[in-house]
């Protein structure tokens, strides 16, 4: 364009000060004030030759505003350009983002931001889903313990002469589905605390092992229950720097997980091994071998709903999931394998 302009430039010069442009102001002269060739070249001569720089300049500035008003309307062109595809990015109208040649590296990056925008969008619109499919599903079970509750308690109530074996059994039909009717309700807090608040960590210096020992003992009611053995293998004083009440809803986790899934008489095993920079700790059981694609899925929140519900345990999947990101705030990892009727879960801990 500035080659363009010089040429234009030259041109001009030719042309209006030595070119035809003066042999044509000449004649004009000399046809409209009446005088000779020599007057009106003279006159030509005071008014462009002697004021050739002021005529150059005007030029020149004319030549700058076509320039600038060419430019402008190719930048404002670029910039409504882009203002359409951002109309299209932002949902108000329909089509594909597609830009000017000039302005690949911005139409590349509007694409991958458009991507990132819908995948979103499809992510919350399932989560949501998923969500008033649980609160619909745990609203819907709320009635069954409560109705059966209501009618024990009817019976005993009515019942003017009942026997103590009867008594006895109506009242422990009772208690089973008033737990489980808590355990239900315990479900709703736990949805609205996992989105609702951020977990956050307050770390201390802790006795992994104590701690592991602890949750075995707490668990033996549920391992008498379903007749289930429990080996711990950890070794004696593992000191680690964690949220103790965090990683101990972890293990806690995936011990229910693991007594609810293993087959009846099986045991369970728990293994804590300190290597050079981290703990190494094993949760593994006997059941029914996880599919590979749902294996995957595992620590998507409310993913195991329909599964959760079979097993009448109220769970609305979101032990695993909490699980993995308190282990990922400790920096460090959880993953899943099954295979053979076994099921294992493996948490990586940094020891620093």
């Amino acid at each position: 364009m500035f080659l363009i302009a010089m040429l234009f430039f030259f041109c001009f010069y030719r042309f209006f000060i030595q070119g035809k442009f003066a042999e044509w102001m000449v004649s004009v002269f000399q046809y409209a004030f009446w005088i000779d060739y020599d007057a009106a070249y003279s006159l030509f001569q005071q008014i462009f030759r002697n004021n050739e720089e002021w005529f150059i300049l005007l030029f020149i500035v004319l030549v700058f505003l076509v320039l600038f008003r060419f430019y402008l309307g190719w930048f404002t062109g670029y910039f409504e350009e882009i203002s359409n595809r951002l109309d299209v990015l932002i949902g108000q109208k329909e089509g594909e983002i597609s830009l000017s040649q000039e302005l690949y590296p911005i139409e590349r990056k509007m694409t991958q931001l458009q991507y990132t925008m819908e995948k979103q969008k499809n992510d919350v619109r399932v989560s949501e889903q998923r969500k008033s499919d649980l609160i619909m599903y745990l609203a819907h079970d709320l009635k069954t313990p409560l109705a059966s509750v209501i009618g024990y308690l009817n019976l005993l109530r009515d019942e003017g002469e009942i026997s103590e074996e009867l008594r006895e059994k109506y009242l422990s039909i009772s208690l089973n589905k008033a737990e489980h009717l808590e355990d239900l309700i315990n479900e709703f807090f736990e949805i609205a605390r996992y989105n609702l608040s951020n977990i956050t960590l307050q770390c201390g210096k802790i006795n992994f092992s104590r701690l592991l020992e602890q949750l075995a003992y707490e668990f033996e009611p549920m391992f008498r229950e379903k007749e289930l053995t429990l080996a711990l293998e950890a070794g004696d004083d593992i000191l680690l720097i964690c949220d103790a009440d965090k990683l101990q809803r972890v293990f806690d986790n995936l011990l229910r997980n693991a007594v609810l899934y293993s087959f009846r008489g099986t045991e369970i095993m728990i293994t804590a091994e300190q290597q050079k920079y981290a703990l190494l700790v094993k949760v593994t059981n006997h059941g029914d071998t996880i599919p590979k694609e749902k294996l995957e899925r595992l620590f998507e929140q409310f993913y195991r709903l329909d599964a959760a519900r079979s097993t009448d345990s109220g769970s609305a999947g979101l032990g695993l999931a909490i699980a993995k990101q308190i282990v990922e705030l400790h920096n460090g990892t959880i993953t899943a394998r099954s295979e053979a009727e076994m099921i294992e879960f493996t948490v990586t801990l940094p020891l620093s």
